[in-house]
C-alpha cells in the first residue's frame, strides 16, 4: 500500500485491509506468541486492540492521578523540577 493519503471515498482492498490488521497485530504485547495467519480473525485483533488501548488510558489515568498526588505533597521547587522535566519530554 502506498503511504500517500487517500480520500475519504477511497477504498481499501480486502488484503491492504488484512495487512493493516496483522500491523496492528504485531504492536499488541504478546504478538508474537499468537498465531499470524489469517486463522487470527480481523475482529478478534480489532477486539484485543480495543481492550488494550483501554487499558492504556486507565494505566494513564492512574500514573496522572498518582503524579497529581506527588505533586500535591511537594514543595515548590520539587514541582518546578517535575514541570520542567515534562516541558523537556514533550519537545
Amino acid at each position: 500500500m502506498s503511504s500517500r493519503r487517500r480520500s475519504n471515498n477511497s477504498r481499501f482492498t480486502q488484503d491492504e485491509i488484512n495487512d493493516l490488521v496483522l500491523k496492528l497485530q504485531s504492536l499488541l504485547p504478546n504478538s508474537s506468541s499468537r498465531c499470524t495467519s489469517r486463522a487470527s480473525s480481523s475482529s478478534k485483533i480489532l477486539e484485543e486492540t480495543c481492550n488494550y488501548i483501554r487499558k492504556l488510558h486507565s494505566e494513564v489515568d492512574d500514573l496522572s492521578e498518582k503524579l497529581s498526588q506527588v505533586l500535591d505533597s511537594a514543595d515548590t521547587n520539587t514541582v518546578d523540577l517535575v514541570d520542567t522535566l515534562l516541558t523537556l519530554l514533550q519537545q
